[in-house]
């Protein structure tokens, strides 16, 4: 027997506002590639969202404060998006060993010890 992976933070909340997690060492479970789904649909979402903030509102003149407050969140969209990017690119191929346990604390394979990012 091996130790279990830890929860996977899933992309949507419950209706009072709490996180969801998935327990699962299956990343091809149903609920896991919804997950996935959803993820790239937010992430291309946040894409088309930049895009469209950098195309001027059709108001005459904005309020500076809400102007300033405009850019602020564009560049921080733009922030979080480029860290979720680089996060998902820096995931390791998976190895064929299938099984996992805790090494210091983080999920690895049982056989070569590489840590699985879940």
């Amino acid at each position: 027997m091996f130790e279990s992976s830890p929860p996977r933070l899933l992309p949507w909340t419950r209706p009072d506002g709490a996180p969801c997690y998935l327990s699962t060492d299956d990343p091809d479970s149903r609920l896991s590639v919804l997950a996935d789904t959803v993820e790239a649909e937010l992430l291309a979402a946040a894409e088309a969202l930049l895009d469209e903030a950098g195309v001027p509102c059709a108001v005459p003149e904005p309020d500076p404060q809400e102007r300033c407050r405009t850019v602020a969140l564009r560049k921080a969209l733009r922030d979080v998006l480029r860290v979720a990017v680089s996060r998902g690119d820096r995931l390791p191929e998976p190895c064929d060993h299938g099984e996992t346990k805790l090494c210091e604390g983080r999920t690895c394979c049982r056989t070569c010890r590489r840590q699985i990012y879940l």
